[in-house]
């Protein structure tokens, strides 16, 4: 949703979807990644990337049919903490030394401070008071070793 170009060459679109449906309003609105992954156990070595970026889902209670679950996806209401914490050890792993992780947060239903609990990295900065949409951008930097 925030990419400027969604077929720039140099980002690789990765979700555990790819589908397509047609909104209320006559539109297609199409989930398709360049590869399909999981977020939990991303299929690369370690050290492969210098930026992560990583939207995952924000909402633990919606409708599996609401256009919202649709649109985002949803975590897993029994799993979604250990989910996350999963995710942030793979975005971390796949990470080179001092890569970069920018993660978005959107804190409808679950505050910031509960999913940064789940990380053990420490964030570098953020937006950390996003009071209209709720939404927070939020920089880490894998640690490194000046050898590297």
């Amino acid at each position: 949703m925030f990419w400027f170009d969604k077929h720039d060459t140099r980002v690789l679109f990765g979700d555990i979807r790819d589908e397509s449906w047609e909104l209320c309003d006559g539109r297609r609105f199409d989930v398709k990644p360049d590869m399909e992954m999981d977020y939990r156990d991303l299929p690369f070595p370690d050290g492969t990337f210098r930026m992560v970026v990583l939207d995952p889902p924000h909402l633990r209670h919606v409708g599996e049919n609401a256009y919202m679950a649709k649109k985002y996806g949803a975590l897993d209401p029994e799993t979604w903490q250990e989910d996350l914490r999963l995710m942030f050890r793979e975005c971390f792993r796949v990470l080179k030394p001092y890569g970069v992780l920018i993660f978005k947060w959107n804190e409808v239903q679950i505050p910031l401070s509960k999913i940064l609990k789940l990380c053990e990295e420490k964030p570098l900065f953020g937006n950390k008071q996003p009071k209209q949409t709720g939404t927070h951008w939020i920089v880490f930097m894998k640690a490194g070793t000046e050898e590297q």
